[in-house]
């Protein structure tokens, strides 16, 4: 599996408007219900079921067809489970919001597998650095995704 994990401020110096908690909150859950508006890589998600807690979803992401079931720990994280189309486990995602001296910060953390690529290959590096700035790219993008949101006036 390749894995990464990416932190960036929520609201670095000139970003308008300010997202506190309960708004990145909001956004991360529009996120696990929709995600094409927050990710550019992806192409479908279809939500199958849902839960108290989460809920199953079908994404398309780079062409790829998998199974996602999210748990939500409200306020906190957002955890994907992942499954290829043929029922493999194939990692996992971790949306997490946090504290920190620099404000607040939203982490990714993506431990996934690339698919027909042997695991721990040189192969697997060379992919998994290629995936870096597109699994970068989303964390940006889901946050001028809530700006963007939060300036339309839609509720986030």
């Amino acid at each position: 599996m390749y894995s990464l994990s990416v932190a960036v401020p929520v609201n670095p110096p000139g970003a308008k408007p300010v997202l506190g908690r309960e708004e990145v909150w909001r956004g991360l859950v529009m996120k696990a219900e929709n995600a094409l508006p927050f990710v550019p890589a992806m192409q479908s998600c279809t939500i199958i079921e849902r839960f108290e807690d989460g809920l199953l979803r079908e994404v398309v992401a780079r062409g790829e067809r998998y199974t996602e079931h999210v748990a939500f720990t409200p306020q906190v994280q957002v955890f994907f489970k992942r499954r290829d189309e043929r029922g493999r486990p194939a990692g996992w995602i971790a949306n997490v919001i946090s504290d920190s001296d620099l404000g607040l910060l939203l982490t990714f953390t993506f431990n996934v597998v690339i698919p027909d690529v042997a695991p721990g290959s040189a192969e697997e590096r060379r992919r998994g650095e290629e995936l870096k700035e597109s699994y970068a790219g989303a964390v940006r993008a889901t946050l001028d995704a809530m700006r963007k949101f939060a300036l339309e006036g839609s509720r986030l």
